[in-house]
């Protein structure tokens, strides 16, 4: 039993036993590197795991390991040597009371052994995997599992590099997308540059954000965001470093018009709680790789649609996490939009990929997470075979 189900399979059972555990670590080159304000991600780094029960139902999930690439084969190994033996052999009534079970039972080593973030990005990825799993044995795609009654989510381009934006705002366009998000926090002439020329080649109806990804001091956010101001920008994302002080998020919303956005740093139910209260923050991103999953990521997206700001899922990893954040999306509702990175990913688009028309996608009525046939395709490829462990 789960109270995260829609009612109408509260009598299915849920409960599990998992048998089998295996991650894959894949890596695949960037053509074009991707830029941030911390750093350049020069390769597209993935953790996938597959479980299966004792019944031979299998299921998918996915780690988050963006930075730095090289986390990729830790986080493997962790899911090999620490989350999995917790897993394996055990039954459970749910995923979200296995997701609890694992949280508590790895609270003292995360923090023993510094790692709380990768520690909880496992455990979300084998939360993903469970729910996928529950949901193609239920015979559902999981977004109608979780209650949700829509297949079409918005979406929009994200992830858009200062170098040549304005072609990838329109090579995004002619690709469907109606929303746009370009990295900031380089050289500020630079900045405003770009983001004058992409206003001023906005259609009707188009939206335009933009991500700092934490690059600016309080003093250096509150002289930029007047400039910011004169442009019609849908949200300013991590303008701040995202642990800074209330007092300091609530300076910046007050200098502002322009909504603020943040969420994709929060790993506990206790950093959302205080996000969602937080009157600077009117758009909230969690990451469910990063922490959460479905059981944690789900209950805090109705949250803060409850409190009446909007959850827009934060994603920029491979094509399993995608799925599942458009899923959850999917599963509340509301007016989010989820996150689509504009660069070039093969272990995201191999994956998952759906054509986005006018600004949103449809999820496919495939049980689970839709995506096993392509998995099965990858690890055949060329890049699946070059797996590494």
């Amino acid at each position: 039993m789960s109270d995260l189900i829609s009612p109408q399979f509260t009598d299915i059972d849920l409960s599990f036993s998992v048998v089998s555990a295996i991650p894959f670590v894949m890596r695949v080159p960037s053509p074009v590197p991707v830029q941030t304000s911390f750093g350049t991600m020069f390769d597209r780094p993935a953790v996938f795991l597959e479980v299966t029960d004792d019944h031979g139902n299998k299921g998918l999930g996915e780690v988050w390991c963006n930075f730095p690439s090289c986390g990729a084969e830790h986080r493997g190994r962790l899911l090999e040597t620490v989350i999995f033996p917790a897993l394996l052999g055990k039954r459970f009534d749910s995923p979200d009371s296995c997701f609890a079970q694992l949280e508590k039972q790895f609270a003292r080593l995360a923090i023993q052994a510094g790692e709380p973030g990768p520690i909880a990005q496992c455990i979300a990825g084998v939360d993903v995997a469970l729910w996928d799993m529950v949901a193609r044995r239920v015979g559902v795609p999981l977004f109608r599992l979780l209650g949700g009654t829509n297949a079409y989510i918005p979406a929009y381009a994200s992830g858009i590099n200062p170098a040549n934006a304005i072609k990838t705002v329109e090579r995004c366009r002619a690709e469907g997308h109606r929303a746009f998000k370009l990295k900031i926090g380089f050289d500020r002439a630079g900045d405003l540059a770009n983001i004058a020329q992409i206003t001023a080649a906005l259609e009707r109806d188009e939206v335009f954000m933009v991500d700092a990804n934490q690059a600016w001091t309080v003093d250096e956010a509150l002289n930029t965001l007047p400039e910011l101001a004169a442009f019609s920008l849908g949200w300013i994302e991590e303008p701040i470093m995202a642990d800074r002080p209330v007092d300091e998020w609530l300076a910046l919303a007050l200098a502002t018009s322009v909504p603020l956005a943040a969420g994709e740093n929060m790993i506990s139910a206790q950093d959302f709680a205080r996000g969602i209260s937080k009157p600077a923050l009117d758009v909230i991103q969690p990451d469910l790789c990063k922490w959460g999953g479905i059981s944690g990521v789900l209950p805090v997206a109705k949250d803060i649609m409850a409190a009446g700001k909007r959850y827009c899922p934060h994603y920029l990893g491979g094509g399993i996490g995608l799925a599942a954040s458009a899923h959850v999306l999917a599963a509340v509702g509301g007016d989010g939009m989820l996150e689509i990175d504009s660069n070039d990913n093969p272990l995201r688009n191999m994956l998952f990929a759906p054509p986005v028309t006018r600004g949103q996608l449809t999820l496919s009525e495939t049980p689970g997470l839709g995506v096993a046939d392509q998995f099965a395709n990858l690890l055949a490829s060329d890049i699946g075979k070059g797996e590494t462990r």
